[in-house]
């Protein structure tokens, strides 16, 4: 029913794009609009609880919970764990706006700040930090960790539904199944914008390393191609496709990353990184709830509540893939592994990418400011193309982003089969190959009818009713954490009580 129920509305919104892209575009770009101007603040609150509860769990008594029972051991290393939830969560995204989002907000920055100032490129450092770093991974983090605890402690399936189970009000049972349908078609959109997004990006690179046209029938083929690729690696499981190109992928960019930071402006890079990160850490709280009701700028709307909306959109995806891999953590290592180490490394990719950028735009004339400005995806390319070997590099970054789309379909797959099978975590072939193919089928046909930006607004409009599910789901997992550790607590004394007995007598 639920498989049904998801199919059903996905084909719906896909014919609607086909035949009116035009007014699909205006119909959710006008709800996306009244929901950031009204629930704006709610996305605030929200998201900023969720990075407070992640790090109250973690360094609270609770933290040494395990996420299973106690002889079970993680399935994977602690490398190709991290590879896995790093690529799945946000690698295409890492590697298109890198260059693009630091750059955007130098020449457009937010409400009190002059453009292309050194103040201008300081902001614009601080918020790519802020929209990147803990919050997203908090909201990743928290689902996960309340999909994984229910897997693995209560034995209900992976599903969102099941993080709900230990709410005590009769209404969240009877709209749970409705939360699974939710998760899917928030999956499926999100993963078909996402693949349209990588699909321009690598036409970009092939232009500028092969001068291949950008057009959308060569993004459609990009499409194809890509699609054929995660399958087969879906097909082999995660124990061998998404583990060893996530691996891959990690390395892959990390060399690129070594080479920018050694052949670009590298003291700039370290101040830059200083600097960014003692902002963002001053200015944490204040960025987390700024609102601009005394203004008629939307820069708050368009670049944090998007952001926001796009993460809660992606958490189910994300969330339960994290939780499939991350049996035998403790919750501390979970919230580490999923929230401070990715930040971290997000903040490097950032400082490295972002501010050899903005040292190339400020002090050498390199035009990034209009790269971004005509085709953001290329700004990637014509920052290398003002370092040495820019005709490898060029080919690298192409090759990464290929790789993180390959590895972005190949979870989804596996996450769109978990949920539409009533949590089966291992999926059969066959289920895993129609997710795939309905998938790059929705990015295809939108792509080509011009409405792949109307889907990814629709990606965003979807997110507000998750938003209350995943409050629910907060609330749960807070409630069956604490249930856990009191029955551990309550076990140990009645051990070490039989223990004082058996030494007495």
């Amino acid at each position: 029913m639920q498989l049904f129920a998801s199919a059903g509305f996905i084909a719906i919104v896909i014919l609607w794009g086909l035949f009116s892209p035009a007014s699909l575009d205006r119909f959710f770009s006008t709800l996306l609009e009244h929901i950031t101007h009204n629930f704006g603040w709610l996305y605030l609150w929200l998201v900023l609880g969720l990075v407070g509860l992640a790090f109250f769990l973690a360094f609270s008594r609770f933290g040494n919970l395990k996420l299973g029972g106690e002889d079970d051991e993680p399935e994977f290393s602690t490398g190709a764990w991290f590879s896995m939830l790093f690529a799945a969560g946000m690698g295409i995204g890492l590697v298109f706006w890198g260059v693009g989002e630091p750059i955007s907000h130098f020449g457009n920055p937010p409400p009190g700040v002059t453009p292309g100032t050194p103040e201008a490129a300081a902001t614009a450092m601080r918020y790519a930090f802020f929209h990147w770093g803990l919050h997203p991974w908090a909201i990743y983090g928290v689902v996960g960790l309340a999909i994984s605890f229910f897997t693995f402690r209560r034995n209900a399936p992976p599903l969102v539904s099941s993080a709900t189970e230990a709410l005590p009000w009769r209404f969240v049972a009877r709209l749970s199944p409705m939360f699974n349908v939710m998760a899917v078609v928030a999956t499926a959109f999100g993963v078909a914008a996402s693949l349209g997004m990588g699909a321009t990006q690598i036409n970009s690179g092939l232009a500028a390393a092969f001068h291949v046209p950008v057009t959308p029938w060569v993004q459609a083929t990009i499409i194809v191609v890509t699609t054929v690729l995660f399958l087969t690696s879906a097909v082999s499981g995660v124990e061998r496709g998404v583990k060893w190109l996530s691996s891959g992928n990690l390395v892959l960019a990390g060399l690129l990353t070594l080479f920018v930071f050694v052949f670009g402006p590298t003291v700039a890079i370290i101040e830059t990184l200083t600097s960014a990160l003692g902002s963002y850490a001053s200015e944490f709280l204040r960025m987390s709830l700024r609102m601009t009701p005394f203004r008629t700028n939307n820069w708050i709307s368009s670049w944090t509540l998007f952001y926001w909306a796009w993460w809660l959109a992606w958490s189910p995806f994300v969330g339960l893939f994290i939780a499939r891999v991350s049996r035998g953590r403790t919750i501390r290592q979970f919230i580490l592994g999923t929230v401070v180490a990715p930040t971290l490394v997000g903040f490097v990719w950032f400082a490295v990418f972002g501010g050899t950028a903005l040292n190339m735009e400020i002090f050498q004339n390199v035009p990034l400011a209009e790269a971004v400005k005509t085709n953001v995806s290329s700004a990637m390319y014509v920052m290398l193309d003002a370092l040495p070997i820019s005709g490898v590099t060029s080919v690298v970054a192409t090759l990464l982003v290929f790789c993180f789309f390959v590895t972005s379909g190949d979870s989804a797959t596996l996450v769109l089969g978990t949920m539409s099978t009533g949590g089966n975590a291992n999926p059969s072939a066959r289920v895993k190959i129609i997710w795939g193919v309905l998938v790059a089928a929705i990015a295809l046909s939108l792509l080509l009818a011009g409405g792949l930006q109307a889907i990814q607004t629709a990606t965003i409009v979807f997110a507000l009713p998750f938003a209350f599910v995943l409050l629910l789901m907060a609330v749960s997992v807070t409630i069956a954490i604490r249930h856990d550790w009191n029955e551990e607590q309550q076990r140990d004394r009645e051990l070490r009580r039989k223990v004082r007995a058996l030494i007495k007598t």
